[in-house]
């Protein structure tokens, strides 16, 4: 089976930065799109961003876009979320998922099949 284990969430400052790690065990062969979604309390899940396993070509929302970064270490099963110019409204439970469908829409939460367990990042102003 497929896990997903997140780390390096925490509190920071606003205008600071955070790395997020998604380590994946199991068979990841085949595994098509990795992604990041958020969840503010009261808020519905949102994407944050998306990569695409093969070719590395990447999705992002427009409220993180030129601030979020995804990438990939394939050798090591692991996705990247390099998070810089943080403001308090990226404060969220921070989620990251995978795929193996090639026909999955990367912004779209129910295209992903497994999710790892949430870590938390608060931006304080």
């Amino acid at each position: 089976q497929v896990q997903l284990v997140e780390s390096g969430g925490g509190l920071v400052q606003a205008g600071g930065s955070l790395r997020l790690s998604c380590a994946v065990s199991g068979r990841t062969f085949g595994m098509n799109t990795m992604g990041w979604f958020r969840q503010a309390p009261g808020k519905e899940r949102e994407f944050v961003a998306a990569i695409m396993w093969s070719d590395s070509s990447t999705y992002y929302a427009a409220s993180v876009k030129g601030r979020f970064t995804i990438s990939r270490d394939n050798a090591k099963n692991t996705v990247f979320l390099q998070m810089n110019s943080l403001k308090p409204e990226d404060t969220a439970d921070y989620y990251c998922a995978a795929n193996r469908l090639r026909s999955a829409t990367p912004r779209s939460a129910p295209s992903y099949e497994y999710w790892g367990q949430g870590t938390q990042v608060t931006v304080s102003s």
